[in-house]
């Protein structure tokens, strides 16, 4: 996240783990039963709202106490009972121990790590992703339980995949906000569960906004100032962050390092109070990135004392900081009057009901709900049966020429498995990441279908020479089959390292074609990374028969890929961002923010605005089957409901763009059903991506076409499933205009179907006249 380990950093981040080891994790139980000094004070009382428990044991706390629990690493308040309680804690893909919340050792040796997020989001399944979140707070209760976890979570990462080079891509859903906004929903309503108003875990969107730079060309996360248009926050960069606190409804949003338009995202009230919490309507609390307070002082100098800093941030709406910032100048900000106590009280209320609506204050979590998770449901079969099944859907077969995949174990008795990454296990697992329960390598998965010869042909991804090409291209000639794994890992791309390029690393390209030309049988390549790679000379060299892309495919990922290669499963994934060949980065640099191309060179950003040549397109992604689009049944025309005004048109309704608050959307919506038939002779999944391009696409402000919706259908061989696709007309056919303002397009808009295009007319009804 946020979580963040940078060099500049280290001794405040040192600080913080330093205060952390005084403090246990099992003791964060408090009104224990047995404390008879406690037991019985209102806040204590499950019986209370959780409002009236939170405002009195605010009125019993002194300022200073106050202040100290403004800090991730809380501190105890002995005399009313309060424990140290160690906020930081990371579920990006599984538990991890990145934060100091969480500790694997004992009972706890390791934790289910599932795909990294970039992979898990190519399966555009929205209920994998929700039961992923399921599992993984399973396991975390399970881990609090034991004293040896917290219960808030500073995940998912949901910004918007912009830059093909960013470091920490990989962490997201990929490039589209629909997308990104769907998977914030579904995972943290798995994490957080469905127990009304209390939580299971409590997740944290983050980084918000416009946060996607680590470090690139002297320029890093800590100093930039992002420059972006009021369309673009609305259009793109903001609508994961919406959609994950208005339908996913989560306990907690993260502000980021960098500034937006001058304004550090940690201290601007417009982001945090008015958009975040005032029309969102976040039920939660927004907590910094690590050290970003500071951060805005010490290196952005956008205050003058570090009180002002303090005063600064919790008036725009920060209400707990990662870090020590706020502990140590708080108490000072109150005594200059740069701050009212009043202030520091209503950051408690937001981070006090999260903890009473996780049970932190009902006493001895064993006789509360998940009180009985422990040792044995974490990293049970059935968990790590889910991670195998979320990579194989998250796979991709991005080329199969023949088709020659999938292999057979009969024709296939002998495989070559060459590569850098053939034999990794710590790799697939990417960053964020805790212990896995066990690893199965791509050269193990792959053993269990053929005998395998095995040669790395480059010692690691950065693949400095071509010292040991030799032996690999005598495994190839050798081989039934040649299986190349190769590709990135954390140290080409990460938090704090960004890409120079896109192209595989020092001499990978130069020992894939040399392979693929001394290959006995037909040579595969299998991709691990988690932004996209130009492997254009793949594309077009016809010795390399099939294409694999992997992303981090977690602590299953050999397994997933061996399935996939030797058809016991069937690929299903599609692509979550576009793989752009190296010249798109010509001049284009990454700190412009602009996703619209521009009349001066500048081509745009992601599948909805660039309109230049790609290597694969955003939502590529082959099968083993084929599938066929019928659309059973569609409207033609749509009326939309629209209020008059008195005063003016603004309505627009002559411009065909009429505002969204100016309409009356409710369930205003279109109903599809689409027949998908399975013409081939194996069963497979299908992902049903529904675009829409709307009227004057040609203009450069409105996008191409946009992801609308996407469905997920089993159909087995020669079978077809109806699927009903609802498509909400405000939500997802509007378009955003450069003054920000979201808008409706009368006329036809182009519903895209796979090879099925079916045009829906808009038209405004006039409803009753009201002032504007």
């Amino acid at each position: 996240m946020s979580s963040t380990f940078s060099l500049s950093h280290l001794t405040t981040l040192f600080f913080i783990l330093l205060l952390h080891r005084t403090c246990d994790a099992r003791d964060t139980f408090a009104c224990d039963a047995k404390d008879i000094t406690t037991k019985n004070l209102p806040f204590c009382n499950v019986k209370l709202a959780i409002q009236e428990r939170v405002k009195d044991l605010i009125g019993r706390l002194t300022l200073q106490e106050k202040v100290n629990l403004l800090v991730n690493n809380a501190a105890a308040v002995p005399r009313v009972g309060i424990k140290g309680y160690e906020w930081w804690s990371e579920a990006l893909h599984g538990v991890s121990n990145v934060g100091p919340g969480t500790r694997f050792g004992g009972v706890f040796p390791g934790a289910t790590s599932f795909p990294q997020v970039i992979t898990t989001a190519a399966s555009f399944n929205a209920s994998l992703w929700e039961a992923i979140g399921r599992v993984v707070s399973d396991e975390a209760r399970a881990m609090y339980n034991g004293g040896a976890a917290g219960l808030t979570y500073w995940s998912p990462n949901v910004n918007i995949f912009r830059d093909p080079r960013w470091g920490r891509g990989q962490e997201t859903p990929g490039e589209d906000p629909v997308l990104a906004g769907s998977y914030a929903a579904s995972y943290v309503k798995g994490l957080q569960g469905t127990d009304g108003n209390r939580l299971k875990v409590a997740a944290c969107c983050k980084h918000f906004t416009a946060y996607d730079i680590d470090n690139w060309n002297g320029v890093d996360r800590f100093h930039f100032n992002a420059q972006v248009s009021k369309q673009d926050i609305e259009d793109t960069f903001d609508v994961p962050f919406r959609m994950c606190v208005k339908e996913g409804k989560v306990a907690s949003v993260m502000c980021s390092y960098n500034q937006v338009n001058g304004v550090p995202t940690c201290a601007d009230p417009n982001l945090l109070k008015k958009t975040v919490r005032g029309q969102w309507g976040l039920d939660g609390y927004i907590v910094s990135d690590c050290d970003s307070v500071g951060v805005f002082y010490n290196s952005q100098h956008y205050t003058s004392t570090p009180e002002e800093a303090a005063a600064d941030a919790i008036k725009a709406g920060l209400d707990l900081d990662c870090g020590p910032f706020l502990g140590l100048h708080t108490q000072d900000a109150v005594k200059k009057g740069l701050l009212k106590e009043t202030d520091v009280n209503g950051a408690l209320v937001n981070t006090l009901t999260v903890q009473m609506r996780l049970g932190m204050f009902d006493g001895e979590p064993s006789a509360q709900a998940y009180g009985r998770l422990g040792p044995k449901d974490v990293c049970k079969p059935a968990h790590q049966e889910l991670a195998l099944d979320a990579a194989k859907q998250g796979i991709v077969l991005l080329k199969n020429i023949g088709p020659t995949l999938p292999l057979s174990p009969q024709r296939h008795r002998t495989v070559a498995v060459i590569g850098p990454n053939s034999n990794v296990t710590v790799t697939m697992i990417g960053n964020y990441a805790g212990i896995a329960c066990g690893y199965t390598s791509p050269l193990q998965g792959i053993g269990r279908y053929a005998r395998t010869i095995h040669q790395l042909g480059c010692a690691n991804v950065a693949c400095s020479d071509d010292k040991q090409f030799g032996p690999a291209l005598d495994a190839a000639r050798q081989a039934d089959a040649t299986v190349l794994v190769i590709g990135l890992d954390q140290s080409i791309e990460a938090e704090t390292v960004d890409r120079t390029g896109l192209l595989l690393p020092g001499h990978q390209q130069d020992l894939v074609s040399k392979v693929a030309a001394a290959s006995k049988g037909p040579t595969i390549l299998v991709l691990m990374s988690g932004g996209p790679v130009d492997i254009t000379f793949a594309k077009n060299d016809p010795r390399i028969a099939g294409i694999l892309w992997a992303g981090y495919p977690g602590q299953a990922g050999g397994a997933a890929i061996a399935d996939i290669l030797f058809g016991t499963a069937n690929p299903g994934g599609k692509l979550p961002v576009t793989w752009y060949p190296q010249e798109y980065l010509k001049n284009l640099a990454m700190t412009n923010m602009a996703m619209r191309p521009s009349t001066v060179g500048y081509p745009g950003r992601t599948y909805r605005f660039y309109k230049g040549p790609v290597v694969y397109p955003f939502g590529h992604g082959l099968t083993y089957t084929h599938f066929v689009h019928t659309l059973a049944s569609a409207p033609t025309l749509v009326s939309v409901p629209v209020h008059g005004h008195r005063h003016g048109n603004n309505t627009n309704i002559s411009n065909k763009a009429i505002r969204v608050t100016h309409a009356r959307c409710g369930k205003l919506s279109i109903t599809l059903h689409v027949d998908v038939k399975n013409v081939g002779s194996r069963d497979g999944t299908h992902t049903l991506l529904v675009f829409s391009a709307p009227p004057n696409g040609g203009a450069n402000w409105v996008p191409q076409k946009q992801l609308v919706t996407f469905e997920k259908v089993h159909v087995p061989a020669k079978t077809k499933q109806r699927v009903k696709v609802n498509i909400h007309v405000c939500k997802l056919l509007s378009v955003v205009d450069r003054s920000g303002i979201r808008r409706i397009p009368m006329g036809v808009h182009s519903l895209h179907i796979g090879d099925v295009k079916h045009s829906v007319s808009l038209q405004a009804e006039t409803l009753g006249i009201i002032k504007s």
